[in-house]
């Protein structure tokens, strides 16, 4: 069974953008989100979808699914979303031979950067970068499917504080 294996971060400042590569807009979809499992709907740069299905387990690692399908598909699925549509730039940079992934967020999530690195057991160590700020791998509200239902811009000041 695949699995997802990552740990993610609010970021601290731009400095990650000097070795950062243009990025890629992705715009995706929750269909549907229980407490077991997401399904979601991805569409990269408009010429590129994936339907996704992530288990909603805690922790660092997840089973993940994903299955190429046409952008119109796509297109038609995400009319069938529950709560907002998620619009990201999502931008790659290296740092001590690592690949993170910085999702500049748009739209109903503008103002949230997170930071995320895939790794290849949970237990591996990595070096982290100076522009990190606080690890929310833990923290649900920061998973996609749950920023679909309520967005960063109807955060509470307290809510943003928390990180």
């Amino acid at each position: 069974m695949p699995r997802e294996i990552e740990r993610k971060f609010l970021v601290a400042d731009d400095s990650w953008r000097e070795g950062a590569d243009a990025g890629r807009r992705l715009r995706q979809a929750y269909l549907a989100e229980t407490e077991r499992a997401a399904i979601r709907v991805r569409i990269e740069d408009g010429a590129r979808a994936v339907l996704t299905i992530k288990s909603a387990e805690p922790g660092l690692s997840r089973a993940e699914f994903e299955y190429s399908i046409p952008v119109a598909d796509a297109e038609a699925l995400t009319e069938l979303r529950q709560g907002s549509t998620l619009d990201k730039t999502r931008h790659r940079t290296l740092h001590c031979g690592c690949v993170w992934e910085i999702d500049v967020y748009a739209g109903e999530n503008e103002g949230l950067t997170v930071a995320e690195i895939e790794l290849g057991s949970e237990s591996e160590s990595i070096d982290l970068p100076a522009w990190l700020g606080q690890e929310v791998t833990d923290s649900p509200r920061y998973y996609a499917a749950k920023l679909a239902q309520h967005p960063f811009r109807d955060w509470t000041d307290a809510e943003r504080a928390r990180g």
